[in-house]
């Protein structure tokens, strides 16, 4: 049965190639190791980096969320650094993330100017990053990032070496995208199949629910994702807890934190009630307070991510 309302016919746009496009974030902006990262310093640091370091030793999940500025941050060297020391055991970004990573690998350059591009109706409309698409719908039973990140290994990839995607894939490190269909740029093109996306995503979050199920003794990380991250891991979390439950196992002695650009006054580990404002920012009540209530710990750090992820890069035995 056919819906009774009419659809945007995609074959009417006209999609550009990527050379024709004005890049933001060029070469450059991408950090190496031994570069000068903007000074940030925090008491927790240390404290954070020891329960990571245990984790690895004890087998025990280290999950890595973050949205897409992560990695226009310039903070990928470090990214693939952890995950080489295996002090990272799985990373988890949104659609966008997974855009940007794409981008940069085939073209060492990415993000459009939102305020340029929407005026023509040019936003998002670019054939390579199209090819995305192309991958999903040939997935062959694999995940989101799976797919990508193999891809990027194995294809013409000039600057591969800063895809964390192709990083995961070559480490054996689980990689998982988030999506939420029309939130991103190749949903708008033509050969977008929402169903292989969808597919190929939810297979990513079984994924992940899966290492939140050893999550006992671990740490989840998550930098500057105000919904995703909340979300995904509050439901992972629930279906591994659920299971454990059922096998006499209990998952909540592990640690959260959150690396954001919003300063909390006072107590971040306490609820605000509903006629506060910042009751509503997820990342505090979900990561912060309610899924380490019964014997968890959290920390929270306010600070740029081009600053805070090489702090704790340094923090974690980075050279540095």
């Amino acid at each position: 049965m056919s819906s009774r309302y009419p659809m945007f016919d995609r074959s009417r746009l006209i999609v550009k190639p990527l050379a024709e496009r004005h890049h933001d974030l060029e070469l450059g902006n991408w950090l190496k190791l031994e570069d000068t990262a903007p000074p940030y310093q925090h008491a927790d640091l240390p404290a954070l980096a020891e329960r990571l370091h245990r984790a690895r030793e004890a087998g025990a999940a280290r999950i890595l969320m973050f949205g897409a500025h992560l990695l226009r941050a310039g903070v990928n060297r470090h990214m693939i650094d952890l995950m080489e020391r295996r002090l990272i055991s799985h990373i988890a970004m949104n659609g966008a993330g997974a855009i940007h990573d794409f981008e940069l690998a085939l073209i060492g350059k990415t993000t459009e100017s939102v305020a340029r591009y929407i005026r023509s109706g040019e936003f998002g409309l670019w054939q390579e990053t199209g090819r995305l698409n192309d991958l999903l719908r040939e997935c062959d039973g694999r995940g989101f990032g799976e797919t990508v990140g193999s891809a990027i290994v194995s294809g013409d990839f000039p600057y591969r070496d800063l895809s964390v995607l192709a990083a995961a894939y070559r480490c054996g490190v689980p990689a998982t995208v988030h999506i939420g269909i029309g939130y991103d740029i190749v949903h708008e093109h033509p050969n977008c199949d929402g169903a292989a996306l969808g597919a190929a995503s939810y297979r990513d979050f079984l994924i992940f629910a899966h290492s939140v199920e050893n999550l006992e003794g671990g740490a989840m990380l998550s930098f500057g994702s105000a919904v995703m991250a909340p979300e995904v891991y509050l439901k992972a979390l629930s279906m591994a807890r659920n299971v454990a439950h059922q096998e006499g196992r209990e998952i909540r002695n592990f640690a959260t934190a959150v690396f954001d650009l919003i300063p909390i006054a006072g107590d971040f580990r306490h609820e605000l009630p509903k006629t506060e404002p910042a009751y509503y920012f997820r990342p505090r009540k979900t990561i912060l307070i309610r899924t380490v209530a019964d014997g968890g710990h959290s920390y929270y750090f306010s600070g740029d991510h081009r600053a805070t992820f090489p702090a704790l890069w340094r923090a974690l035995g980075g050279r540095a």
